[in-house]
């Protein structure tokens, strides 16, 4: 009996790993925030913009047949619809809120602000990417929507922000179009062409890429969560951070149910491997894109730091709420039974 029971254990220890990895990733950068932090030992502001990126997607570029990329290319509905959720609905959603906390001073205005900043960001380039390659998604269809939508982003955010919340700024666009391309692109067509190449060996030997590529999740949530508790900046009085925490993740249940329930509709005609794509790249908004936008717009503005709380609260929620949802969606995929959500 307690060999069964062992073994038992042993079986939800290996399928539940990634929930536990990602426990055990918050706590450490809880207790020592200063190893994983910006200017820290791991130095994050290379090894994780850099190299955790290139890595995340090179190992996409091995691991995708070239004809899902293609057929990717090809799912213009599926594009437009995660676009448009993310620089049009969350914009107007977050306005709505925003009107909310006036109207009941749940907040102070610049913090408002922030939320309203948040909501036009443009995706990440690696966390939604992952978390769909996690569930078994649509990943070819992730990787073009979140290099897209960084794309877009560069031009589009800070015209949105502009539009929102009066504000100007120099953007350098070429240096982070650069910096997009050198991470995302050039690592992703590098593994696409190495893939014939050695498709024979990774047949016969089964390289682990899904574990791969969540370990680098694992380490870059460690990091963002290091420079969150780290950041003197968050030093607001506990009962109003804890209303931004609170509102965080009350608008990311709202927004990922909201993307759920519409891209499942018999309306949109999506597979569930699209749902799943639509779930985490249409909801996800970039930090390290965000804050240097922020930085460049909000330059020598006294409330910078005030207006990038939320961001930088939104950013680990997400990567938290889209972990302890992965289990679920994948057995939704797998099933083919209704997601409790």
């Amino acid at each position: 009996s307690s060999g069964i029971n062992a073994e038992y254990g042993l079986i939800q220890l290996k399928k539940n790993w990634f929930l536990l990895g990602l426990v055990f990733s918050i706590l450490l950068a809880k207790l020592q925030p200063s190893i994983g932090r910006k200017g820290g030992i791991l130095v994050p502001e290379i090894t994780i913009k850099y190299f955790a990126v290139s890595l995340i997607f090179l190992n996409s570029g091995l691991s995708l047949k070239t004809e899902e990329l293609k057929h990717a290319l090809r799912q213009v509905h599926l594009h437009t619809f995660i676009q448009c959720f993310t620089m049009m609905f969350i914009p107007l959603f977050m306005q709505f809120v925003s009107l909310l906390a006036i109207n009941h001073q749940l907040l102070q205005p610049m913090l408002i602000n922030g939320f309203i900043v948040v909501s036009c960001m443009p995706p990440p380039v690696s966390s939604a990417v992952i978390l769909t390659k996690t569930v078994g998604g649509n990943e070819a269809a992730a990787i073009f929507n979140s290099a897209l939508g960084s794309l877009l982003g560069i031009f589009v955010s800070p015209v949105l922000i502009l539009m929102t919340l009066g504000l100007s700024g120099d953007v350098p666009f070429l240096k982070i179009f650069l910096q997009l391309c050198g991470t995302v692109l050039v690592p992703l067509a590098l593994g696409q062409w190495i893939r014939p190449r050695i498709l024979s060996w990774m047949e016969e030997k089964k390289p682990p890429f899904g574990a791969v590529a969540s370990f680098t999740l694992l380490l870059i949530i460690y990091t963002a969560f290091c420079d969150t508790f780290s950041n003197a900046d968050i030093s607001l009085p506990p009962t109003e951070l804890f209303t931004v925490v609170v509102m965080v993740i009350g608008c990311q249940a709202t927004l990922i149910s909201t993307a759920f329930l519409l891209s499942n509709s018999s309306w949109c005609q999506f597979r569930r491997q699209d749902t799943v794509a639509v779930v985490y790249c249409a909801t996800h908004k970039s930090l390290t894109l965000g804050i240097p936008m922020l930085k460049i717009l909000y330059s020598g503005d006294p409330n910078l730091s005030l207006i990038t709380i939320p961001l930088l609260i939104y950013h680990p929620c997400q990567i938290l709420l889209g972990g302890l949802l992965a289990p679920k969606l994948r057995q939704w995929m797998l099933n083919d039974k209704p997601l409790p959500i």
